[in-house]
């Protein structure tokens, strides 16, 4: 069974995974996945932290997923369609489903720490942009597809 209170002792001790993004060789972070080790399978729960000068994802948006960011420290610059916004501790971003593709850049000289909470649907359809990729996610399985390959029928 899985444990359903987790301590800040055991947070604070928990390495984290390093995870670059398949699509960004700039989008490292270490990554605390809260929600999995306490076995919640519907919502992730995050700590992220990024070093200064990289980013959190790819530049990219859910067509059926919700997601948000609360910064705990550091500062960064969040892109959000077309608009650069500075934001720092305190601050919370919203990321609708089928909103504006976004991504987070830490512009700031020290470690930004922020928490990450997005719902995890057993299916969805994430868009990047800026590479011209559709990732279609299905349970455990993903797809990727070129953007200009697709075709509605």
């Amino acid at each position: 069974m899985t444990t359903q209170i987790i301590r800040k002792e055991q947070i604070a001790s928990t390495p984290g995974t390093v995870k670059t993004h398949f699509l960004n060789n700039n989008a490292v972070r270490t990554d605390k996945s809260l929600g999995r080790l306490a076995g919640l399978e519907n919502l992730g729960f995050h700590i992220i932290e990024v070093q200064p000068g990289h980013e959190s994802t790819e530049f990219h948006f859910h067509h059926c997923e919700d997601e948000c960011a609360y910064i705990i420290s550091g500062e960064a610059t969040v892109v959000i369609g077309e608009k650069e916004y500075r934001v720092g501790p305190g601050d919370f971003i919203a990321y609708p489903a089928g909103g504006e593709a976004h991504t987070m850049k830490n512009t700031g000289s020290e470690t930004l720490s922020c928490i990450i909470v997005g719902q995890s649907l057993p299916f969805d359809i994430v868009d990047y942009p800026n590479v011209k990729k559709r990732l279609y996610c299905h349970g455990e399985e993903s797809d990727l597809v070129g953007i200009g390959d697709i075709s509605n029928v």
